[in-house]
């Protein structure tokens, strides 16, 4: 996807219809001038209401509509009517959203299923009409309610990627490779840092038909909890991964420490992150004896199963899918 078409996050202003004023009205017939009260009660402002759509993979379609008004109820009318409810808005969202208020923070709905449907801000009550205040005492009420005001407010609708698998790493290690060779995603690849500036999703198919989804998520560097390289911008996408393979290049100069760097960014912006599954895949490896791998693995972590590939030379990827299939279902490891 190109880099100018992924959007992942917008901040829109939103405001739900106003309720209906209710009637107050006193019918007149022919034979009976004061008839009683026959008010109506006002319609419902509209709601908006965000539903998912497995279709979307980006919120780019929003970027240009920054005011959301939903439109409000009628005023009631006389004979009882009730006034017409304002019409809802719909906005259609990628499965992955979250939606925020500015200024609390406070996450308001979240959508992670096609067709899932939720009222984000609810329209106003319509005003209750004359009619409803008639008592045996008071007869001819001459009040009715008005209508409740919409909720407004800017909110913020941000995008994390739904993907079994998230690929992380620091820039070249060579996860968009990996991920051209194990799925039919078209990442651009180059030699040069950042060359993933977007998140890439790619279906990888396994035996039997079956398939999961793996993200290729542009590279981390140090500091990057903090806004460094490309920030953490992108670091919200791996919160929805239940499986993190961590990518190391053969020739890195120490695997253990740049490990420990990924894990250390992961845990500055979110310490849940090293609760979720771990695999750790030395790529490049084709340019390693038995000896040298034998040294990697000596100063891994023995708690994450690690293995080594080639994506160039396919090497140990038929093993890594059965690594991570075994991991996305229950697997202890």
């Amino acid at each position: 996807m190109d880099k100018g078409n992924f959007v992942d996050y917008i901040r829109i202003f939103c405001r739900s219809g106003k309720g209906g004023a209710g009637s107050s009205h006193f019918a007149r017939t022919k034979f009976k001038a004061m008839a009683g009260p026959d008010g109506g009660d006002g319609g419902r402002g509209g709601h908006i209401i965000l539903r998912g759509n497995a279709q979307l993979w980006t919120l780019l379609h929003l970027r240009y509509h920054k005011n959301v008004l939903a439109e409000d109820g009628e005023k009631g009318s006389k004979n009882n009517c009730t006034g017409r409810f304002g019409k809802d808005i719909v906005i259609e969202v990628p499965l992955g959203t979250v939606a925020k208020d500015e200024e609390t923070d406070e996450v308001e709905a979240e959508i992670l299923h096609d067709g899932q449907e939720v009222i984000w801000l609810p329209g106003g009550r319509g005003g209750l009409g004359n009619s409803n205040f008639a008592t045996a005492t008071n007869q001819a009420p001459e009040y009715a309610q008005p209508g409740e005001m919409g909720i407004e407010g800017y909110k913020f609708l941000e995008l994390k990627m739904l993907a079994d698998v998230g690929l992380v790493g620091f820039p070249n290690a060579g996860k968009s490779t990996l991920l051209s060779v194990i799925s039919a995603a078209k990442p651009k690849i180059a030699d040069y840092a950042f060359t993933t500036i977007v998140p890439q999703l790619g279906m990888v198919p396994y035996r039997d038909n079956r398939s999961f989804a793996v993200a290729d998520l542009p590279g981390i560097i140090e500091g990057a909890a903090e806004g460094k390289g490309l920030g953490h911008r992108f670091l919200r996408h791996i919160e929805r991964n239940p499986i993190l393979l961590f990518l190391i290049p053969a020739d890195s100069n120490n695997h253990a420490k740049e490990l420990q760097i990924l894990l250390e960014e992961l845990e500055a912006y979110n310490e849940e992150l090293l609760d979720k599954k771990m695999v750790i895949a030395i790529s490049k490896s084709d340019m390693l004896d038995d000896e040298l791998k034998s040294e990697i693995s000596a100063t891994l972590p023995k708690t994450i199963p690690h293995i080594y590939i080639s994506s160039v030379a396919n090497i140990g990827i038929a093993t890594l899918k059965d690594l991570l299939w075994e991991a996305l279902n229950g697997s202890s490891t």
